[in-house]
């Protein structure tokens, strides 16, 4: 019994130190569990000032180049020699126009000039109906008009609101030989406008207050330019949102429109808890955690608008932007919890069945983890050599970490002698430093970096595009793909597609040899004008393609009608226009990049309806059709013509063209036009479409 009782005072202190040991191991790992998960918030904390921050300065410089583009567009009347030579001799002329030499030429002309920039720059009035004969007044919204030092208006394009109420104090509260900016506000249509106000210079004057002669000032509503900026292309998270707010007697007044409130119509107290806009505003933060104006807590990133006196706001509810981390460190949290539980549990067992148990049970799971590992190796081998592409992942050092079956065939050694071995061992300095510059690139963005490369021509033609995504400081995974083959397709399709298109112009050409290089004038201004408007390069190759294959359907003309000298019936007018329609069957089928064939079918139609075939009005009409009816009208227009005792200028035709827009043309298309002609050296490079051929006994009227 003794003995017993000796035995057992000699395994209880064991057991207490044990058990103790456990519990303290335990607590240890409890703590280590809160601090990890902690770890991991902070993790995607910062993760989403990252991307808030990128979305609010993408925003802002959005807003910002639109601000400055607003101060271009009128920069370009108030540096105009002929406005600040009109508005100088008119300050000489003590106001007086009749004093002015050619004076009402000359306004005529800043009128003109005016129209077009407001037509360019969208600060014109927008009106619904302009022929409605109905006496009723039309509320001034926006325009661009110029005044002279005293605040007389001298010229204003239709729809300015240039005696409003506000137009007189905010003139001669503005400071002499400076920009002056009326900011957001609700206009006389309810609708939120800006006022642009800029300083007009004398001629040889300096840009000082002494040589001032005038003011421009651009006012237009701005919802339809200024509040699109705001939306972040791809953005997929529910509560995002971007908002602009300003500070205004103590107060955050929010200018953009809310889901519950419209833009300026909203306002609330700096001194509101906890506000995200105040935060902003008070330049206290330019990240962090607050509510906004529904009381409901946000991540928000703020950036200021370099100009105004406008915040961007870019946020998004902490609710969604934290619910995976949430989830995930839960499930973290418990994981690690049950783990230590476990664990300690495994501790009291070990301890109880020796150490040799603990051994043969990490070895075993060691073994299993082992054989998972190469499961998963294998799994991605097999996946990634089924792929058509180059893939390949390189480590921080720019050694290879794995490579499939196509990237170690372009290597020219086995995907296993790859790993560990530099790019530019296996590839070469040359061909590896652009590898590294992208994949360093992808680093630094945590993100996906692509690159378009092309080599060589021909049959040597080689094109890759190469996909680098960052893992994770994991290194990077590179995803290439060899596009020679398909880029070599296209190029040859569209050569041939050239050659058809010279064949049938000749065959044309052939039948009218006074209207020979018609065609090709055509194509070339039509080229030039949706370059002059942006379109893609697809609508731009569409438009010329059209303009060179417009006279096609001319061969099922007859030629008497081709080569006379002198007017067409109306019959034979008409039957020349179906020509067109004709060139469209005859194409039918043949495969385009772009809508040529619809173009071709389209571009007898007119901006008001009153076209044809269809009567299709403004922009039912495809842009490429737009393009080359005003095309198509001034090659024609400027050629020469037998029947006609004067020759027209290209002065003529641009004023015909001006004189037709918004009935027959696009407004924009012909600003486009005059603008290339004006402001591109146009105007000398074409002066040969006015040159009469050898043979030519005539040139049809545009169709």
């Amino acid at each position: 019994m003794d003995s017993l009782s000796e035995k057992g005072r000699r395994v209880r202190p064991a057991l207490v130190a044990a058990v103790t040991a456990g519990m303290l191991v335990a607590a240890l790992g409890v703590a280590a569990v809160f601090r990890f998960v902690g770890a991991e918030r902070d993790r995607d904390i910062a993760n989403w000032q990252v991307r808030l921050g990128i979305v609010a300065d993408s925003r802002s410089a959005a807003v910002e180049a639109w601000v400055a583009r607003q101060w271009s567009d009128l920069g370009a009347v108030a540096d105009n020699d002929s406005v600040r030579l009109f508005l100088t001799e008119l300050k000489l002329a003590s106001g007086d126009l009749k004093n002015v030499a050619d004076g009402q030429s000359q306004e005529q002309y800043i009128d003109n000039l005016l129209i077009f920039t407001a037509s360019q720059s969208r600060f014109q009035a927008a009106i619904a109906d302009p022929n409605l004969p109905v006496n009723i007044a039309r509320t001034a919204t926006s325009g661009i008009a110029i005044f002279d030092l005293s605040g007389r208006l001298v010229v204003a394009t239709r729809g300015t609101p240039s005696g409003a109420d506000w137009v007189a104090p905010f003139l001669a509260g503005a400071a002499k030989g400076r920009n002056a900016l009326r900011d957001l506000a609700t206009d006389a249509a309810g609708n939120p406008a800006m006022a642009f106000l800029l300083p007009i210079f004398a001629v040889q004057g300096d840009a000082t207050a002494a040589d001032q002669v005038g003011w421009v000032l651009g006012v237009k509503e701005v919802a339809a330019e200024l509040y699109p900026l705001l939306r972040q292309p791809g953005e997929a998270a529910r509560t995002a949102d971007a908002v602009l707010v300003r500070q205004t007697d103590g107060n955050v007044e929010y200018l953009s429109p809310l889901p519950e409130y419209k833009p300026l119509s909203l306002t609330l107290s700096m001194a509101t808890p906890g506000l995200a806009a105040s935060a902003a505003l008070g330049a206290r933060s330019r990240f962090g955690f607050a509510r906004d104006y529904r009381g409901v807590e946000v991540l928000y990133a703020s950036r200021r608008i370099a100009g105004t006196p406008w915040v961007l706001l870019y946020k998004i509810d902490r609710a969604e932007a934290l619910a995976a981390s949430d989830q995930r460190a839960n499930r973290l949290l418990g994981m690690f919890l049950l783990a230590i539980l476990v664990a300690s549990a495994t501790l009291v067992a070990a301890w109880r069945h020796g150490a040799s148990r603990r051994a043969e049970l990490a070895a075993e799971r060691y073994r299993d983890l082992a054989a998972r590992f190469e499961q998963q190796s294998n799994l991605l081998r097999l996946v990634t050599d089924g792929q058509p592409n180059s893939i390949f992942i390189t480590d921080d050092g720019a050694h290879y970490t794995f490579a499939n079956r196509h990237a170690a065939a372009e290597a020219g050694i086995p995907a296993d002698d790859m790993l560990g071995k530099s790019m530019v061992a296996v590839m070469g300095p040359a061909k590896a430093s652009r590898y590294v510059e992208l994949n360093r690139r992808a680093q630094q963005n945590g993100g996906v970096v692509e690159d378009l490369s092309r080599e060589g021509d021909g049959a040597s033609l080689s094109v890759l595009h190469s996909q680098h995504i960052a893992l994770n400081g994991s290194g990077v995974l590179v995803i290439e793909e060899d596009l020679s083959a398909l880029t070599a397709e296209h190029e040859r399709r569209r050569a041939t597609l050239d050659r058809l298109a010279n064949c049938l112009i000749s065959l044309a050409d052939r039948r009218d040899p006074a209207a020979a290089g018609h065609s090709a004038y055509v194509a070339t201004v039509a080229r030039a004008v949706a370059e002059e408007m942006a379109l893609e390069a697809v609508l731009v190759e569409t438009a010329e393609m059209a303009g060179r294959l417009m006279n096609l359907g001319k061969i099922l003309v007859p030629r008497q009608i081709l080569m006379r000298a002198g007017p067409l019936t109306p019959a034979e007018l008409d039957q020349l226009r179906d020509s067109l329609l004709e060139a469209t069957r005859f194409l039918d089928g043949v495969e385009f990049d772009g809508p040529v064939i619809e173009t071709l079918r389209q571009c007898q139609e007119q901006w008001d309806g009153n076209g044809r075939p269809n009567r299709l009005k403004g922009r039912e009409i495809i842009p490429t059709a737009r393009v080359l009816a005003v095309a198509n009208t001034f090659v024609g227009l400027l050629s020469p013509r037998a029947y006609h005792v004067n020759q027209r200028t290209m002065d003529d035709v641009v004023r015909i063209l001006i004189g037709e827009m918004g009935s027959k043309f696009d407004p924009a298309v012909v600003a486009a036009l005059i603008n290339h002609l004006d402001n591109k050296g146009a105007r000398a490079r074409w002066e040969h479409f006015a040159a009469r051929p050898r043979d030519a006994g005539r040139a049809i009227d545009p169709l």
